[in-house]
């Protein structure tokens, strides 16, 4: 997990972020430990209530759970939960910019669809 010191995004959030892409690539599975706030402090040389602030964001996005004498835990359905929030979220911000320029560029919904297929088979191919 790396964290860049000079994003405008707060470490707190970059964290939480970089968690749930663990999960989505499969390092971290549902029903599994979390990394605890102590490593995730000390890996990243970070204040321990940053670390802690991260996975309590991860908590109230259903992602992240506390068993009652256990570490935190990876949330059955967290994969899910995040795979939605970020289709909206952070796909629905792209697709609005990208038909936005493409607007004013003059590019037609028929010619950015052709764009945007082309781009989907180049990434299948690699």
């Amino acid at each position: 997990m790396r964290i860049d010191f000079s994003q405008v995004t707060p470490i707190y959030i970059q964290i939480a972020d970089a968690i749930e892409d663990d999960i989505l690539l499969g390092k971290l599975k549902e029903g599994e430990k979390c990394y605890s706030q102590v490593v995730l402090a000390k890996e990243l040389n970070i204040n321990p209530a940053t670390a802690a602030k991260g996975i309590r964001l991860l908590v109230e996005r259903g992602v992240l759970e506390k068993v009652r004498g256990q570490a935190m835990t990876v949330k059955v359905g967290a994969m899910k939960e995040i795979k939605e929030r970020k289709v909206e979220e952070i796909l629905g911000e792209i697709i609005e910019r990208l038909v936005d320029e493409a607007t004013k560029l003059g590019i037609g919904e028929d010619a950015l669809v052709e764009r945007v297929k082309e781009a989907v088979k180049r990434k299948s191919e690699s």
